[in-house]
């Protein structure tokens, strides 16, 4: 994206320097919508560490409004972790995730399984697309690509790739992969799947307590490479509590699941596989997530997809279709995380295209950046100073918080 010299130049300018200032006591709120004034936004502190800016984006397709947080990973008081319900597969707002977890501010996280209009009767589960680590927990692992919601993913890009901020306190883009297993005395599975709304054609998926109560069917339906392919007719499901199988059944169920227990969920050939296994049998269900580049283990870790790499947008990104996004930005060797929601107001909702976002986050001093659900579910909020709860900054375009399943939110021991 070509941006103007003017007004934009010299907000994202004065953002950028004051992005390298992590103590720098700059406050003074911009106007709640439209430009920030003096031709410069102002910016207001959070919490130590934390801090808040708005302004204009001329953009291809209109005025766009753009909400940042800055945070100061470095700072000893900040923290980012997972905002999310409690379980996989639930959905709450932003500001009520942030109220419940302490968070003094947060953005909405991944995109996620919204709608099963494509499979009548089957209740969509709200869980999310990608991997998700909260505090140093692993939630969940990727669903097939060809499974999730959201645009098309840019070229070299794939559903396990996540921002995270390591157990350093340096945030990072990666991908985790699932390396997991079911093991009996006579054989030993792959694990396809880790509390996924979605399972590889022909293999067997781990739920724990981690997914919550919603119906398992859903992971049984569409193929690798078409979401709304028909849900398969060879299905098994196994339960194994206390690392014995002491039931089973022909259709995936539903209900909560004991911290204890793991229901065992397979498809086609990894239904048949599930089979052969006997109640009393003893079965060790074993799983984790693999990094494909950081040896530190993740803190944290969102789904999503990369636009910025190394200071350079990647290829292929769209620069056509516009819309209201909510993106990520990592500056300062990892040690500052940027995270911008644009207004859904009716005056801004024309939005960036996604080569836009990167050119954007670019501008801002992000060195890499990561885009998250959009569109709806974009939402900013945070605490006034003073106040225990979160207020949403931005206009979300649906007119109210959308409940989503996940977020970044940003603590401090302030």
């Amino acid at each position: 994206m070509t941006l103007r010299t003017g007004r934009l130049r010299t907000a994202l300018t004065v953002f950028a320097a004051w992005s390298a200032l992590a103590g720098a006591a700059l406050v003074g709120a911009a106007p709640a919508s439209g430009a920030p004034t003096g031709g410069a936004p102002a910016f207001s502190r959070i919490a130590p560490g934390v801090r808040y800016t708005e302004f204009d984006i001329p953009a291809a397709k209109g005025l766009a409004h753009a909400h940042v947080l800055s945070v100061d990973l470095a700072h000893p008081k900040v923290s980012v972790d997972l905002l999310h319900p409690g379980v996989v597969a639930a959905r709450a707002t932003v500001s009520r995730l942030a109220d419940a977890q302490g968070a003094v501010a947060g953005v909405n996280g991944d995109f996620f399984n919204i709608t099963e209009t494509q499979h009548p009767g089957v209740e969509a589960t709200g869980a999310p697309v990608g991997p998700a680590v909260a505090s140093g927990h692993t939630f969940k692992a990727a669903v097939p690509d060809g499974q999730r919601f959201g645009p098309a993913l840019p070229p070299g890009t794939s559903t396990e790739d996540v921002l995270g901020v390591g157990t350093d306190h340096r945030a990072r883009l990666d991908s985790l992969a699932l390396d997991g297993s079911v093991e009996t005395p006579q054989t030993r599975l792959p694990l396809g799947g880790l509390n996924q709304y979605a399972l590889p054609v022909g293999s067997v998926g781990a739920f724990t307590s981690d997914w919550g109560q919603v119906s398992r069917v859903r992971a049984t339906c569409g193929t690798d490479t078409d979401r709304a392919a028909p849900c398969s007719t060879d299905t098994y499901e196994v339960t194994v509590q206390g690392g014995r199988v002491v039931s089973s059944a022909d259709t995936p169920g539903s209900g909560p699941i004991a911290s204890d227990t793991t229901v065992l969920v397979g498809r086609e050939a990894g239904a048949q596989q599930l089979r052969k296994l006997s109640v009393g049998e003893q079965v060790v269900v074993r799983h984790r997530l693999v990094a494909a580049s950081s040896k530190t283990p993740y803190h944290f870790a969102i789904g999503g997809y990369p636009v910025l790499r190394g200071g350079q947008p990647l290829a292929g990104l769209d620069d056509v279709t516009a819309a209201v996004r909510t993106a990520a930005g990592i500056s300062d060797g990892g040690h500052r995380l940027l995270l911008l929601a644009l207004d859904g107001a009716a005056e801004f909702r024309t939005g960036l295209t996604i080569a836009e976002v990167a050119g954007t986050m670019k501008e801002l001093g992000a060195v890499d950046a990561f885009s998250l659900d959009g569109g709806g579910s974009t939402t900013l909020a945070a605490r006034e100073p003073g106040s225990t709860t979160a207020t949403v900054r931005n206009h979300p375009s649906g007119g109210a918080e959308r409940p989503v399943p996940n977020g970044i939110g940003v603590f401090s021991k302030a």
